[in-house]
Order: C-alpha cells, then sequence, then structure tokens
C-alpha cells in the first residue's frame, strides 16, 4: 500500500519561517524610516502657515519679524501635533522642534533668503543636532 504525504515537513516549514524572519529583518527598519519621514514633513506642513506671516511681514516692513508674536502667529507651544513640540521664530528662521516620535531633542532650522522680490526656504537640521538623520529629511530639504 502507498502513503500519501499530509501537510508539510518540518524542513519546508523552517525555510518559510526562516524567509519570513528574513524580509522582517529588512522590512522593519525601512518602515521606521518612512513613519520619522512622515513625521518630519507634519512638521514642515505646520511651518507652512508661519513661512506665510513670515514673508507678509517681511513685504510689509522690510525686515524679518523677530518672534512668533511679531510674525502675528500663535505662540511656539500652540503650534504642536502629534510629533512637534513647537514652532519658533527668531529673526525670520522659524526652528521645528520635534519629540521622541521623531527624536528627542530632534530639531530642523528653515531659513529665507530674500533675494528680487522673493523669498526662498532653506532647511536644514539644526547644527549641534545628532538626533536627527539626514535620511529623514524630505526630499526638497536634502
Amino acid at each position: 500500500m502507498k502513503r500519501v504525504q499530509q501537510g508539510f515537513t518540518l524542513i519546508e516549514l523552517m525555510i518559510v519561517v526562516a524567509i519570513i524572519g528574513i524580509l522582517a529583518a529588512i522590512a522593519i527598519p525601512a518602515y521606521q524610516d518612512y513613519t520619522k519621514r512622515a513625521h518630519v514633513g507634519e512638521g514642515l506642513q505646520l511651518a507652512a502657515g508661519s513661512k506665510t506671516a513670515i514673508a507678509e511681514y517681511y513685504a510689509s516692513n522690510g525686515v524679518w519679524p523677530s518672534t512668533n508674536a511679531s510674525a502675528g502667529i500663535a505662540s511656539a507651544t500652540d503650534i504642536n501635533g502629534n510629533a512637534v513640540e513647537s514652532v519658533t521664530v527668531e529673526d525670520g528662521v522659524l526652528t521645528v522642534a520635534y519629540n521622541e516620535k521623531v527624536a528627542s531633542g530632534a530639531a530642523l532650522i528653515i531659513t529665507p533668503t530674500a533675494a528680487s522680490g522673493s523669498i526662498t526656504w532653506a532647511c536644514a537640521i539644526a547644527s549641534g543636532n545628532t538626533a536627527m538623520s539626514s535620511k529623514w529629511l524630505p526630499s526638497n530639504c536634502r
């Protein structure tokens, strides 16, 4: 009498588990970077309104606003989100401070430059800030 195999052998199951482990080892770090990039993007979205207020202030006065109040926006800690602690204006420069969802102490600096009637914005990681990785920045900040 011939015996028919039913189910999988132990070796076949071990191979499947090993393949799933390898895929997970690759996917989890990539997913973590993806979520951190999304959180950094949230900070840029929250800063967008402040950029408009700063540009209007500069167009009216010819100088950069020195504080959030002089720019006519909410206080720094009132501009917050899921991963953003505050958005601060200091002499026209925006500083977006992030919480532990990005990295504790992480900050992004957004600097305006006025030239021939237009304002351009450059973003960079705050100097001396080792908590934030450049791979988390959106493509327009790299």
